[in-house]
């Protein structure tokens, strides 16, 4: 069981160094964050063999992605692996090659092509993670900031010639942070937003696919993480009203109230809760590859 500390934990200081070499935890990683209690348990049923029966999150080493305090990403899918072995083969969803026309639709399918990716990887599928390379590289393109990635995606493609998946994680990682940082760099930082907005809700759905698969206490924890969507509501909440009112954006606005409820009971997220979530993460995430 996943236990939660009983007393708040303080945000990190600058200086302090956490006990094991993390990834630095940024919106630029944010696809990932309804996984991240997978990421920070890795290091400790690695360590010890078996996972432990409880596991205080308040004691595991935590970085802060703007004001919400998550855990340091090491391990991303080594809970899930541990809780049941997924097959990736059958969470891995082709990759759309049309790009829809208007920006703040493309940000948010930039953002769910890289969490694909990240998905290809862990099915080892290297087709289509070339593919998902080159998406991601057509999807810069569409919103000004293709020179951001260049570099990445040829390395993403040749990684996955020889199937190098520690170095193709790495560049898809780079590649979001990268196209963010250009886009803030252009003005454009509610824009990048999106991108994050994105990757988290195909994320969210491939973590509610694979949890209602094989449905435990342990792996519905992974769900819960008010704090995440509570961040995403404040930033689409926040968005210039040019943004707010295209049609993708307005109607994933209108159900993240619905997830938060989902999400948020302190009595756990049921089955049929798991449920209902991954069919409004799929509803939207359909929506965001519509052609419409």
């Amino acid at each position: 069981m996943i236990k939660r500390s009983s007393t708040a934990r303080p945000a990190p200081r600058k200086n302090d160094s956490p006990p094991h070499p993390p990834r630095a935890v940024t919106p630029a990683t944010a696809w990932m964050l309804p996984v991240l209690c997978a990421a920070f348990l890795g290091p400790v049923c690695f360590a010890q063999g078996e996972p432990p029966r409880s596991i205080d999150v308040g004691s595991l080493p935590a970085t802060v992605v703007d004001e919400v305090v998550v855990p340091v990403p090491t391990e991303v899918f080594g809970v899930l692996d541990k809780l049941g072995s997924p097959n990736w083969h059958e969470v891995l969803r082709p990759v759309k090659t049309e790009n829809p026309g208007k920006r703040p639709q493309v940000a948010l399918l930039l953002g769910a092509t890289i969490a694909e990716g990240f998905i290809a990887v862990e099915a080892q599928e290297a087709e289509e993670v070339k593919k998902i390379g080159r998406q991601v590289l057509s999807l810069s393109k569409a919103i000004g900031v293709q020179k951001s990635v260049i570099s990445r995606t040829s390395s993403i493609i040749e990684a996955a010639d020889k199937k190098d998946w520690q170095t193709i994680r790495q560049e898809f990682d780079g590649a979001s942070k990268d196209v963010k940082q250009a886009m803030i760099e252009l003005k454009d930082a509610q824009l990048a937003q999106l991108v994050s907005l994105g990757g988290w809700l195909r994320g969210t759905e491939a973590l509610t696919q694979v949890v209602g698969k094989n449905y435990s206490k342990d792996g519905a924890e992974l769900l819960h993480q008010p704090a995440i969507l509570d961040y995403f509501q404040r930033k689409v909440d926040g968005l210039n009203p040019r943004l707010k009112e295209n049609a993708v954006v307005k109607k994933i606005a209108r159900r993240l109230p619905e997830l938060h409820t989902l999400i948020e009971p302190a009595g756990g997220v049921s089955p049929q809760k798991v449920e209902k979530i991954h069919s409004i993460t799929a509803e939207l995430v359909k929506t965001i590859s519509s052609q419409d």
